[in-house]
């Protein structure tokens, strides 16, 4: 039996060992450099690759330094050696070889990422695409709508081409199935910050009319506490104002006309006293009526004569009445809620209750403008809202927009997954009454007609 003495002699050569294997690898990732030259190149790509799944942080910046280094020997050669182990290594230097792609391409300048260099990587980036998780599929976008050659009108359509193939836009949609569900948001968000006026949502608008809509109270979700019909309409909303000219538009406008008509009540009836008949009043569904309605908003003006050539008469009247009383109570919030912010500026609008009455004055006005465009004799489709969890664009008098061919077409930066939100932290607002989320603040409700 050994003595302690022994035990701790013998733990310290075995320690004094182990430290100069790794001070030998740290120097030999040092070196690898070196020896990266004519064919050699890619293969010490491979290596240097293979060895980002170190867990030693010293050696992993060393990895990280010696691979920037050879990429700006011969980036074509690295890209060969880093895509051959995203394609077939294990999945932890897989992991870390994408991480590596999309943190560290930004920072290259643009004699290193030519033009070929960048149709490499989309020429890779596509082959990898063929099988990848959604956090893989999230840093794909980040890489390729980073390079300069996709930040075009042509290159941005390309990303969305992708993006759709993502989703399987071909495929008939499953309600009922998370996966399917989260894949299609998941591709929608990524989609959304690249469509502008030259680059269309058509496809995706199409698919959300015919597939999705029909199908919204089945949608199922494994993220927990997400509103995904709320989360469904305002994807929906986001996209409208960038449809193009779409084939079966007068269709889709009903569906999405039927679906807005679902969120929308008609008044209660009265009894011989003028009191309701019923128990309780209808429930105004804001968040989700804003989002439905600015949607038809927007398709309704590529097909203007929808209400009043389309419709019957008997069911524009529904649908006036139904205006009508949602207008009503409509400014009975927009009343109690200007009044409820009067003269707070500052620390007393940064409160958590005072920050939903924010957003509820937004959706409640987005809301009237809407309503009173469709008010017109006929229907006006010119009023412009800005959405509620959309900051406001401000452009300066004189000041032109940046042409769409030098503007970057990268999304906002996106977590992982569908299931968490983006890092715009875009607020979602109660769908429902105010009243009940709001402690103190009492609502009048005197929704019916005089």
């Amino acid at each position: 039996m050994p003595t302690v003495e022994e035990l701790y002699r013998n733990y310290g050569i075995l320690a004094d060992a182990t430290e100069q294997v790794g001070q030998i690898r740290r120097q030999a990732i040092k070196e690898l450099p070196q020896f990266a030259t004519g064919e050699n190149l890619p293969r010490v790509a491979d290596i240097l690759t293979q060895l980002l799944q170190t867990d030693d942080s010293a050696e992993f910046n060393l990895v990280n330094n010696a691979l920037l280094s050879i990429f700006k020997m011969d980036a074509k050669g690295t890209l060969g050696g880093l895509f051959s182990q995203i394609l077939q290594g294990e999945d932890i230097v897989r992991e870390r070889a994408i991480k590596f792609l999309s943190t560290k391409l930004k920072t290259l300048p643009d004699e290193v990422l030519t033009k070929e260099v960048e149709e490499l990587i989309l020429t890779e980036s596509k082959k990898v695409l063929e099988d990848v998780t959604g956090e893989e599929f999230v840093l794909f976008m980040k890489i390729l709508s980073g390079l300069k050659s996709l930040q075009t009108v042509s290159g941005r359509q390309q990303l969305v081409e992708l993006v759709a193939e993502q989703a399987d836009l071909e495929q008939t949609f499953n309600p009922s199935d998370p996966d399917c569900v989260d894949r299609l948001l998941q591709c929608t968000r990524q989609a959304v910050p690249l469509f502008s006026k030259n680059v269309h949502s058509t496809r995706f608008v199409t698919y959300f009319c015919e597939q999705v809509l029909p199908n919204l109270s089945s949608l199922t979700t494994p993220v927990e506490g997400l509103d995904i019909q709320l989360e469904v309409l305002k994807l929906l909303a986001e996209m409208s104002s960038f449809c193009g000219d779409m084939e079966k538009l007068e269709t889709n406008l009903r569906k999405l006309f039927d679906k807005l008509l679902e969120y929308m009540p008609l008044p209660p009836e009265e009894a011989e006293n003028g009191e309701n008949a019923g128990n309780e009043e209808p429930k105004l569904q804001f968040s989700y009526v804003e989002c439905l309605l600015y949607s038809f908003h927007q398709l309704g003006r590529k097909l203007p004569d929808f209400l009043t050539a389309k419709l019957n008469a008997e069911k524009l009247k529904d649908f006036k009445i139904r205006l009508q009383y949602f207008a009503r109570g409509l400014q009975v919030y927009i009343r109690q809620l200007r009044l409820a912010l009067q003269g707070k500026t500052g620390e007393a609008l940064k409160t958590e209750e005072n920050k939903i009455k924010v957003v509820a004055l937004k959706i409640t006005n987005n809301i009237n403008v809407l309503i009173k465009d469709l008010f017109h004799i006929p229907p006006s489709y010119k009023s412009t809202v800005t959405l509620s969890w959309k900051p406001v664009q401000k452009v300066e008098i004189g000041q032109k927009r940046a042409s769409e061919d030098t503007t970057s077409g990268s999304p906002p930066k996106k977590s992982p997954a569908g299931p968490k939100r983006d890092a715009r932290q875009i607020y979602n607002p109660p769908s429902g009454k105010y009243s009940s989320n709001l402690s103190n603040f009492n609502y009048e409700r005197s929704l019916q007609g005089k």
